[in-house]
Formats: C-alpha cells, sequence, structure tokens
C-alpha cells in the first residue's frame, strides 16, 4: 500500500513539474526580453493559451491594446471565413449600355462592374492573369458581335464609395504597393513598377529606366539619391489617390540586386478600363472617346450609363484560395477589401468604418470583449488599430472549432517550427499563431512588442516562443 502511495506521489509531482516546465521557461524568457535594453521604453505583451481548453498558460501585459502591424490578418481572415464562407467569390461583371447596329457598331459604352475583387488582374492564380481577364473579355465582345464602339470603356468602382484608404494611414505608406487602396474595381493588385538604376556614387542621381507596365498617365518626379553600398532599398513613392503625379524620394543603395520598387496604382478602375480600351484598339475595335470611371462621370456632372445587357462574368478564386495568399504573403490589400466586402454583406455599406464595427460586433458576441479590439483597418498597416493578445489569442482558439480551420490554419506561414502569421510597422513587432510541441501539446501564442529600440527584434520575440519547445 505504502508503495502504491509512493508511485501514486511521484506521478503527481512529474505531473506538476511537467505542467509548471513551459510556464518557467516563458517566465524566464519573457524577462529577458522585457530586461533587453531594446525594449527598455516598450510595451511588451505576450498571452500563450492551451489549444485544447483554451486556458491561459502564461500571459503578461495580454490586457493592454497595442498596435498589431498584420498579426491583425488573422482575424481579418477568421471574421471573413465566418460571414462570408470559406468558398465565397467575388463576380466582376462586363456590360454595355446602349444598343448594338447591325454593323456591329456599338452605340453606347462598354462597363466594367467591380464588387471589390481584390485578385482581378492579379498574377497570383491562372483565372485571374490580366491576359486571361482581358482575352475573356475581347471573346465576350466579339461573340457579341461588337467591332467598333461609339462610346467609352468605363470602370465603374461606385459600390465601395469614392474613399480607398483606411483613416489612420500614413502619407509614407500609401503611395507604395504595400498601401495600395481598396475600390470595388481593383486592378493588377493595384500596383505597378518603377525600374530603377543607382548612380556611379553615393548621393548622385537614381535613373527611372521603365515604368512596367507602361503607365503614359502618371508623370513621376524623381528625387532619388544613391545610397551607400549595402544600404538597399529606401525608395518611398508618394502618390497619393486619384493623382497622376508620383514623387520618388529616399534612396537606393550601390550594389543593390533589386531592379525596381512597386507603386499603388491611383485609380485602378481607370486603369483596368484603360488596359481595355488599349486592348481593342490594337485589335482594330475602335472606341470614339477616352476611358474613363464613374467616379470621373459623377464628379464632372455626367449620368452614369445604365447597362443593357450584360456580356460576362468574372469570379475570382475562392475565399480559402484568397485568405491563402493574403496570410502568406501579407497582401495589404486584400484584408481591405475583405473588411469593406463584410460590411456589404451584413447589409451596411461598404466602408472600412463600417466592416470594422461589424467584425468587432461579432467577436463580441462570441464573447470577446470589445474594448480589446479598437481596430481601424483589415490589414493592419494602421498605427492606430490597437488589440490585446488576449483578444487575439482567444479568436485563434475559437477558430479551431469552425469547419473553415483547415485552409485558415494552411494560410498560416512556417515561422521558426510553428505556424505564426508575422506583423511588422515602424516601431512594431509581433506574432501570432499556433505551435505543436513533440510531446504532442499544443498551444495557441501571441505575442508584441510596440515603441522598441534598434533592429533584429524578431529574433528576440522567436527566443520568447522557442520556450513552448
Amino acid at each position: 500500500m505504502k508503495q502504491l502511495k509512493l508511485i501514486l506521489l511521484l506521478i503527481t509531482i512529474s505531473a506538476n513539474t511537467f505542467a509548471q516546465f513551459p510556464i518557467a521557461k516563458l517566465e524566464q524568457a519573457y524577462q529577458a526580453l522585457a530586461n533587453d535594453e531594446q525594449a527598455k521604453y516598450a510595451v511588451t505583451s505576450l498571452c500563450v493559451l492551451d489549444a485544447n481548453t483554451g486556458k491561459v498558460v502564461f500571459a503578461k501585459n495580454e490586457n493592454i491594446g497595442l498596435a498589431t502591424a498584420s498579426t491583425l490578418k488573422t482575424i481579418t481572415s477568421a471574421t471573413a471565413f465566418s460571414i462570408l464562407g470559406k468558398d465565397f467569390r467575388y463576380q466582376t461583371t462586363l456590360a454595355y449600355s446602349g444598343k448594338i447596329n447591325s454593323d456591329g457598331t456599338l452605340q453606347g459604352d462598354l462597363i466594367i462592374v467591380g464588387s471589390g475583387d481584390p485578385t482581378l488582374g492579379s498574377w497570383r492564380y491562372e483565372q485571374t492573369k490580366e491576359n486571361t481577364v482581358l482575352n475573356s473579355w475581347v471573346s465576350a465582345i466579339r461573340s457579341a458581335g461588337i467591332k467598333k464602339i461609339e462610346g467609352s470603356i468605363i470602370g465603374d468602382d461606385s459600390l465601395f464609395g469614392t474613399q480607398s484608404m483606411p483613416e489612420g494611414w500614413i502619407w509614407q505608406d500609401m503611395g507604395n504597393y504595400y498601401g495600395a487602396g481598396g475600390t470595388a474595381l481593383s486592378w493588377r493588385e493595384n500596383q505597378f513598377d518603377v525600374h530603377l538604376q543607382p548612380g556611379s556614387s553615393t548621393g548622385s542621381a537614381v535613373s527611372v529606366s521603365k515604368l512596367s507596365p507602361s503607365m503614359p498617365y502618371v508623370k513621376i518626379i524623381n528625387e532619388l539619391k544613391t545610397g551607400s553600398a549595402g544600404s538597399g532599398d529606401n525608395a518611398y513613392g508618394f502618390l497619393p489617390p486619384y493623382s497622376n503625379l508620383a514623387y520618388l524620394r529616399g534612396t537606393w543603395g550601390l550594389g543593390i540586386k533589386k531592379a525596381s520598387i512597386s507603386l499603388a496604382l491611383p485609380d485602378p478602375a481607370y486603369d483596368v478600363a484603360y488596359r481595355l480600351k488599349d486592348t481593342l484598339v490594337r485589335l482594330n475595335i475602335a472606341t470614339t472617346s477616352e476611358a474613363t470611371t464613374t467616379r470621373r462621370l459623377d464628379a464632372d456632372g455626367k449620368a452614369i450609363p445604365t447597362i443593357t445587357q450584360k456580356l460576362a462574368t468574372t469570379s475570382s478564386p475562392d475565399l480559402s484560395e484568397i485568405i491563402y495568399w493574403f496570410n502568406k504573403k501579407s497582401i495589404n490589400l486584400y484584408g481591405e477589401q475583405l473588411l469593406k466586402t463584410i460590411a456589404w454583406k451584413q447589409g451596411k455599406a461598404p466602408s472600412t468604418k463600417n466592416g470594422a464595427s461589424e467584425e468587432i460586433k461579432y467577436w463580441s458576441e462570441k464573447g470577446i470583449d470589445k474594448n480589446a479590439l479598437n481596430i481601424l483597418d483589415g490589414s493592419g498597416l494602421s498605427p492606430g488599430t490597437r488589440v490585446t493578445t488576449m483578444a487575439m489569442a482567444s479568436i485563434l482558439f475559437q477558430a479551431q472549432k469552425e469547419d473553415w480551420f483547415t485552409p485558415f490554419y494552411n494560410s498560416l506561414p512556417e515561422n521558426n517550427g510553428m505556424k505564426l502569421k508575422s506583423g511588422s510597422i515602424n516601431d512594431v513587432s509581433a506574432y501570432a499563431g499556433y505551435y505543436t510541441a513533440k510531446d504532442g501539446n499544443k498551444y495557441i501564442a501571441v505575442i508584441n512588442i510596440n515603441n522598441y529600440n534598434g533592429s533584429g527584434i524578431s529574433k528576440k520575440l522567436f527566443r520568447v516562443l522557442d520556450a513552448l519547445k
């Protein structure tokens, strides 16, 4: 009997030691980070949950709202899956106004009607590539017997309104590809490339060799200087929405291996109309008027043509595929489009503000404190977005119970042996995701540091998460 009690006691001690083991390691690793010189004036937050029970394994500052950077994409993804459904697809419609005469002349306009698809013209999916989409539209136009257009090609981006940028984004971001705004009619992920050549010495002028694709309606003012060897890419584009004037500022380092930077399309709806018109002209299908958009027509006080007939419908990949790339490559545009689409799906005007409100409402009804979710955008690019690590970890815990969890989980990048979404903006570094230890224990971890000094902080965050191994 004594021997049995001794065995049970040893088992209990062993179990308790095992249970405390990751906590002790996490405590030590967290304190090492908190005491690091880079974190002297920072706010650091960590929340680790048992993925099976949802109970807190370890937490520090877990209820302080911090800028999330791109870890916010995990919440946007989970909300989109929940409200839109994993099989949701966007649809873009090609239609015309007026009528087609017997000689093949369209007395009216071709209209491309957007519904928010962020993948239209994207190179990431076979069916969305620019030439594939344009060729399908040309085929539909020819099938309708149209040989000449006495009117315009019109990009209809009216569904999402005229505010393409979320409030709270900063000026330095907005002209660059990662700061591309979301409109109802997007094209080629709302970006174009500027090819650069450094000068012969530090401080000399950088030259622009070409734009890809050609952008004859955009004027580039190049103020770039050549940076020192090894300084790399510190070039930024300053190109406001709906403008045709871009300033290039910063430095482009000697010996840099990159060939180009990518800027944000200032008016995606115009660009897609422009590309279709250019394609038709090269195929001898002439148009009598310049390409335009519904926004431009409205600004000029002109009536928006009424659609007479639909010609073709272009569907996006399903939401599972969109979110795969959204998280793998951290495409900010996708997050902004999804947030507006969430608002639209819930019967609200499709704006960033309404989408954020619906997102907060959805999770508050699931038990998440709404005050822990101060969300201003869908991608996390806004430094004004504030979410607690406890709230984010709790959403990741709930996501495991959903039928869309597998594609959600698969969309998260592999980082340091874990499935983690990273996030980084000025003086913000964060990670959020899942880890299965060798012993089979599963964890959810969210770590975030705001207002740190220096560089290389992400490796130090990983040292904390390594305590789970």
